[in-house]
């Protein structure tokens, strides 16, 4: 029987064999890096490689021949990818789209494994126990639909095959099966030619991008290629002797310069859409005042009601689509409850927000004060003015160009719509600071008396619901288009006041609530809601975390379905109505979409980007308008 001693002993010398183990494993996982100084560490919390650190799992106490070999293939896969991954290039060259970048992604990762398996065959051992691992993990075995099966792993597991000629894992031949003779059809051509090029990353991810292309996930690549190769001409012919003397500065300054010619390109390009949008918005006006006035004036047609003719964009059904009050969702004291818990989770970030949304207001108030015009024959008698009255009235004569009157402030005739995205990616801390910083914005702008209006938008389920259901019923007819049923909340309508509608916003943090986004829709609904506003001035901010995705909209079409759409209805918005619209990217670049957009890194930054993109638009708005009055108007007398 072991005594106290023994079990001492065995514990020392398993810690020792632990220690041991990592010491092997972080040198070997350095060397395979190239980088001496690279930093790997062991914890409970999820592998991940961040730059040169390393994080590796922590091995069980008693850990067998798999766990060791699954560990040392996660070092493998991190040190290849540090050694055989640039990340500039992966960067330039990357699709849009959350789908085909997923994609993307995963075949560069397959990539770097693939150049380790071929050059070492422990590697190879330990990538294919690691990889064993990672789909047993994720229960992919038993799938039998594609729309269950990640695409960006079945064919990231087909190029490993290709490039290495090794199988494919056990645990994932169901999900490669299930797209292979898709893949094959698609892109079989460019998935053979790709042994060539693995040891290029640039010419591997063009050949990928093309792949892309081949299965509609992405945009040709090829006229960005042409358009950087006839850049780069450009650059090194100079157009005279001035600028062959140019030449001789350094890149940065040349970088400089390119960069101040396409954004003047930009800037003039800005100008003519942004006169086309003006003239746009002078023919809504127009058609407003026609459509009061009785007889046989017509409004002109609706440019978006044309919007499914220029655009192969279909839905499959709206008879489970549901626009509803957050009131409708959950009964008062499940709402009361929920405020409660986001004003508790968020006491800090009030005050903070707060501050924001007051400096906004003194911005806005300061413009509503300050705005007169002078030299007006009519109005108030201009103090300043004074001096000269008094002596044209000793003279005699008096002149008319003394009053001033204050200027209707445009903003006081605003509405301003906030939208929302209630996607699953949102759970946590962006979808509460979101919240807060709707809420307390509302109840500023209200103040200012701008009316404000809150909305979200999500799906009823997750991967379908009741439309995908129909759909099978009805024998699944190819090419069904959006394939899930909507869900459109109004936590606020523009003309509930705030005290009313606050409690709504506590909804967001409802288990359950948020799913997927399907944002072209969304936008078009909050749209046609601003439209039939009475305000003058209308503005639509969008509020997102990422791109549109829908797994089962997107597993009957192509990748690129709900992205394309988007950009259409933005195209749309932005040049055919009078709306301005305004975007904030959570951790996502928005500013592909939309002419007018910030991106922030983390939720907390929201607050101010929110305040300053608003204060900003309602700045421009004054400033155009005293331009529009300028003259004799605006201008005092010496």
């Amino acid at each position: 029987m072991a005594g106290p001693g023994d079990n001492i002993r065995a514990r020392n010398q398993a810690q020792t064999e632990s220690e041991a183990f990592k010491r092997a494993l972080t040198a070997c996982v350095r060397a395979i890096a190239g980088d001496n100084e690279m930093e790997v560490s062991f914890s409970k919390d999820k592998p991940s490689l961040v730059g040169s650190r390393a994080r590796l799992p922590e091995l069980p106490k008693k850990p067998t021949a798999n766990d060791i070999a699954v560990t040392r293939g996660l070092g493998d896969s991190m040190a290849l990818r540090r050694a055989c991954h640039d990340a500039g290039v992966h960067a330039r060259l990357a699709p849009e789209g959350r789908q085909a970048r997923a994609v993307f992604d995963a075949v560069e990762r397959a990539r770097c494994e693939s150049i380790g398996s071929l050059r070492m065959s422990g590697v190879a051992s330990n990538i294919a126990s690691m990889l064993e691992d990672k789909f047993q993990r994720t229960n992919l075995a038993g799938v039998t639909d594609r729309a269950e099966a990640p695409l960006e792993d079945a064919l990231a597991m087909m190029v490993r095959e290709k490039v290495t000629g090794q199988p494919v894992p056990e645990a994932a031949q169901n999900v490669v099966n299930l797209w292979r003779d898709w893949i094959d059809d698609k892109c079989g051509p460019e998935l053979e030619a790709l042994s060539g090029k693995l040891d290029d990353q640039n010419a591997f991810a063009r050949a990928v991008r093309q792949m892309l292309v081949s299965m509609e996930m992405a945009e040709d690549y090829q006229d960005e290629q042409e358009e950087e190769e006839s850049e780069e001409t450009e650059e090194e012919q100079p157009q005279n002797e001035d600028a062959a003397e140019e030449g001789g500065e350094d890149e940065q300054g040349g970088d400089r310069s390119e960069s101040e010619d396409s954004e003047a390109s930009s800037e003039e390009q800005e100008a003519g859409e942004m006169e086309a949008t003006d003239a746009t918005a002078d023919e809504f006006a127009e058609d407003e005042e026609e459509a009061e006035t009785p007889g046989e004036a017509r409004r002109k047609e609706d440019p978006f009601a044309e919007l499914s003719s220029h655009l192969d964009y279909k839905i499959f059904t709206t008879a489970f689509d549901e626009t509803v009050g957050a009131e409708e969702l959950c009964d008062e004291e499940e709402l009361d409850r929920l405020r409660a818990f986001l004003d508790k989770q968020l006491a800090n970030l009030q005050g903070v927000v707060g501050r924001l949304a007051n400096r906004l207001q003194r911005r806005l108030m300061a413009q509503q004060n300050r705005s007169w015009d002078f030299d007006l024959e009519e109005g108030y008698l201009d103090p300043a003015r004074l001096p000269r009255v008094v002596i044209d009235e000793l003279k005699g004569s008096f002149s008319a160009l003394s009053f001033k009157q204050e200027r209707d402030t445009r903003f006081r005739d605003t509405v301003v719509t906030l939208v929302i995205d209630n996607s699953g990616s949102m759970r946590g801390r962006p979808i509460s600071v979101a919240a807060t910083c709707a809420d307390i914005l509302a109840r500023t702008l209200e103040r200012c008396g701008v009316s404000v209006e809150i909305l979200g938008f999500t799906t009823r389920a997750w991967k379908g619901g009741q439309s995908r259901e129909k759909w099978l019923k009805d024998g699944k007819p190819a090419n069904p288009g959006r394939l899930n049923d909507l869900r459109h909340i109004i936590y606020k309508s523009a003309d509930m006041p705030w005290r009313r509608a606050r409690r709504n916003l506590g909804l967001m943090m409802r288990e359950g609530l948020l799913k997927e986004n399907i944002d072209g829709e969304a936008l078009l609904w909050a749209h046609q809601r601003l439209i039939a506003r009475r305000e003058q001035r209308k503005i639509l901010m969008m509020i997102s975390d990422g791109a549109p995705v829908d797994d089962s909209t997107l597993s009957v079409n192509p990748g690129n379905y709900l992205e394309r759409h988007l950009r259409a209805v933005i195209d749309l918005i932005e040049t055919k109505s009078p709306v301005e619209m305004l975007a904030i990217g959570i951790g996502h670049d928005v500013t592909r979409y939309y002419r007018r957009a910030v991106t922030i890194v983390d939720a907390e930054e929201l607050a101010g980007a929110m305040t300053e993109q608003l204060a900003a638009l309602f700045e421009e708005e004054s400033a155009r308008d005293a331009r529009r009055r300028g003259g004799p108007s605006l201008r005092r007398a010496g």
